[in-house]
């Protein structure tokens, strides 16, 4: 059989290697912890879940939904985002949509803005989706590097003129996936300023805007005054409220690529069930206490793993944001030698940063989503491990 190039051009999926690193040791008899996946170990709020069984009961559920997204649903986001970010004037008629998931939004965007040979700029080390939505769109990637001197932050001055003016697109995302870095409001302000120079349309990841540390608090990129000239912004229910298998997310923001990507959609899939969207208008809606307390787990488990990898000779600091570790391989290991070798010494799985670009090599990460008695056991694990000088 002979199928598109494009297959050809996607590499394999990260975690299903981990998947299959994992389940080789498992078939060994080994006790394997995986801090590798950023999927939330605790429950979905059970008055979200309870929410849920009630929708799932209507039977005017139960028919296709609107492509947009649920009136209520929409309006919950715009109120979230007046409530939390300050950001009075999104119209949940024409400027924000729901999703299934943010995933599918982040791939489907490229196939409503890029067309074949235009150019989309790419943080490095990022989440691997935003390079593959430019294959499937035939555009090209150019590589904006994350580099710990500048703070995991691109350096807009050291993009070629020529590049910039070519560009079409731009993906953000901050507290950031995976070096766990967070952006200010004068990066977020330099950004939109570089993209209405360049007349580049920002694709802004916010799905980690909720897990934030010790006093930051993470702002939305539609706070910077014109921001809706330019921009848009991918906010997730999945990781805030431990609803990843649900599937929900929005896109927000300028309303012109609102529409574009609705769209893309209205020819490829049917939308969220309305259900789901209708619990997740009240998870957005009364949640905030529930955020705040997973805020606190993830704190607590932070406060434990940064000073045993401190200990095992780690050069590592606590992040501000996100529920990720960022750290560099000791010893000149590449990341996978590194990821193979904890694995072989702890039955602890950790992900190599080369698996989220090419300036992710030397470094790993580590997820914090496992229950607390888990994430003990992997500290002990650790803690005996010999130190990586």
């Amino acid at each position: 059989m002979q199928f598109s190039e494009r297959i050809e051009k996607i590499p394999p999926y990260l975690f299903a290697e981990l998947d299959r690193l994992k389940q080789e040791k498992i078939a060994q008899g080994v006790d394997v912890i995986s801090l590798g996946i950023g999927d939330p170990d605790t429950p979905t709020a059970p008055f979200i879940v309870e929410a849920m069984k009630k929708a799932v009961e209507k039977s005017e559920h139960h028919v296709y939904p609107p492509y947009e997204g649920i009136k209520e649903f929409r309006q919950a986001v715009a109120d979230f985002y007046e409530r939390r970010y300050n950001v009075p004037d999104l119209n949940p008629k024409d400027e924000i949509i729901a999703l299934l998931g943010s995933k599918e939004g982040i791939a489907h965007i490229s196939l409503a803005v890029l067309d074949p040979g235009d150019l989309l700029l790419v943080p490095d080390p990022g989440y691997p989706v935003y390079s593959t939505g430019a294959v499937f769109a035939g555009a090209e990637s150019y590589i904006m590097p994350l580099l710990p001197e500048n703070r995991f932050l691109p350096d807009f001055g050291k993009i070629p003129s020529e590049v910039a003016d070519r560009a079409k697109m731009m993906f953000l995302n901050y507290p950031n996936n995976p070096t766990a870095a967070v952006a200010s409001m004068d990066f977020l302000k330099e950004a939109v300023a570089f993209a209405k120079k360049h007349n580049i349309i920002i694709c802004s990841d916010n799905s980690y805007s909720e897990i934030f540390f010790d006093g930051y608090r993470p702002p939305s990129i539609l706070e910077v005054e014109g921001a809706k000239d330019v921009a848009v912004e991918f906010f997730s229910l999945s990781k805030p409220y431990n609803m990843t298998g649900w599937r929900i997310a929005s896109l927000v923001g300028n309303k012109d690529v609102v529409n574009a990507l609705l769209t893309i959609k209205k020819n490829l899939d049917s939308g969220t069930f309305t259900a789901v969207q209708e619990a997740a208008a009240v998870a957005l809606n009364h949640g905030d206490s529930f955020i705040e307390d997973m805020r606190k787990i993830y704190d607590r488990r932070m406060n434990k793993m940064i000073p045993t990898l401190q200990e095992m000779g780690i050069k590592v600091e606590k992040p501000k944001g996100s529920f990720y570790i960022w750290a560099p391989v000791p010893n000149g290991m590449t990341s996978i030698q590194f990821t193979r070798d904890l694995l072989e010494r702890t039955g602890v799985i950790v992900t190599p940063g080369t698996g989220f670009g090419t300036h992710g090599e030397g470094f790993f990460r580590i997820s914090l989503t496992q229950p607390d008695h888990r994430i003990d056991e992997a500290v002990e694990r650790l803690a005996k491990t010999q130190v990586y000088a």
